[in-house]
């Protein structure tokens, strides 16, 4: 429990040299890169959960009698939905980790990325044939094979003009380029796949393929964030003082203006203010999730949290919970959270991947880390 995964990576390649010569340059195929994921769910099990109440799932299907048109179906998916599909289908579930926190802790495969980078893990099942056609995505994703075996294709490197073929319901391409790799993953095998590489992956058997996501924050989101995180800062409501020359006609809000009042927010972004502003701004909104967390377990008392740990449970890290740790403070699923000095060495404690037992907790922390189970931090096991 308290043992961390060996990284997902060649034996050959260390962190260092994947991050020089990989990261967003080039693919790796890595076998045998995660064999904890081997048997650890069938298909029958992610269709099942597809059908669940509030899951984020999508039916993409290629009609029988003409398999170059697609048809896309979101959630709520239902029993009808999966038992009436073409013959080539998939079922995509986003969100993984946040029902089987089991899945989740084979994030700590990935730790040689930074955590605030980490997305979602989605699942694709598939039958035979089964595909989401050719495409390219914006984040970085290693495409790890759970179950049966899939074949995968990666072609040109795309940017934002590369064109998508028209009239369809997912973002197809119509040409991958020179073909760069073509190889058959089979279960616990794991594709490191870079942002806007073309890849094409088929289906050889009933097939499960993990895809562990990561990915940054673009710019519109960051702006959009110092935006709110500067309304706390009062200072900056003041008018701004700026040199005025006379213009020739007073209707003109003239280029030296412009670039009078940009310097002023250059000079700020570049301030210790700014600074402060940013940090903030870039703590709270990489450690917002994406999707909402569920509730496994009502919510308990202190005295009712202590029953369970002293009846043998022992309380771990919610892996679908977003910790993100900037200049000694914690922001926890997009919020700035404050700790007593005891309450600091225990939230370690459980970013460390440690089990934590009755024995650990005095009254105080007991009363703590109940809240933080009913806030789904934590997770009893």
């Amino acid at each position: 429990m308290n043992d961390k995964l060996p990284f997902c990576l060649p034996a050959d390649i260390t962190p260092e040299v994947f991050l020089r010569d990989y990261w967003q340059k080039k693919p790796l195929l890595i076998k045998n890169g995660l064999p904890a994921l081997v048997g650890m769910f069938e298909p029958a099990d992610v269709l099942d959960l597809a059908i669940e109440d509030g899951v984020s799932a999508r039916l993409i299907a290629q009609k029988d009698d003409n398999p170059s048109e697609w048809t896309l179906k979101n959630s709520p998916l239902t029993e009808q939905d999966l038992q009436s599909t073409p013959q080539l289908w998939t079922v995509l579930v986003q969100n993984l980790e946040q029902w089987s926190p089991e899945l989740g802790e084979l994030w700590q495969a990935f730790d040689f990325i930074p955590k605030w980078q980490q997305d979602d893990i989605m699942v694709s099942v598939a039958g035979a044939g089964g595909s989401v056609g050719e495409h390219y995505d914006e984040y970085d994703v290693f495409l790890a094979q759970g179950y049966g075996s899939r074949r995968w294709t990666l072609g040109k490197m795309c940017d934002v003009g590369t064109p998508f073929v028209e009239g369809q319901p997912i973002r197809l391409l119509d040409d991958m380029g020179q073909i760069i790799f073509d190889e058959v993953l089979e279960a616990g095998d794991v594709l490191y796949v870079p942002p806007r590489l073309s890849h094409y992956g088929v289906a050889l058997d009933d097939c499960l393929t993990f895809s562990f996501g990561f990915r940054r924050p673009n710019l519109v989101q960051i702006l959009d964030e110092i935006a709110d995180v500067a309304t706390g800062e009062h200072s900056l409501f003041s008018p701004l003082t700026l040199p005025q020359a006379v213009q020739a006609n007073p209707y003109e809000l003239s280029n030296d203006s412009v670039r009078a009042i940009k310097d002023e927010l250059i000079n700020l972004l570049n301030s210790e203010q700014g600074d402060a502003i940013i940090s903030r701004a870039l703590s709270e909104l990489v450690s917002k999730r994406q999707y909402e967390l569920v509730a496994f377990e009502d919510e308990l008392t202190p005295d009712e949290l202590a029953e369970r740990l002293q009846s043998g449970e022992c309380l771990m890290i919610n892996p679908a919970c977003r910790f993100v740790l900037q200049h000694g403070e914690w922001y926890i699923n997009g919020e700035n959270v404050c700790f007593t000095e005891d309450e600091l060495a225990l939230i370690e404690r459980f970013t460390d991947n440690e089990a934590i037992v009755f024995d650990d907790l005095t009254d105080e922390l007991l009363a703590s880390t109940a809240n933080w189970l009913n806030d789904n931090w934590l997770i009893l096991i």
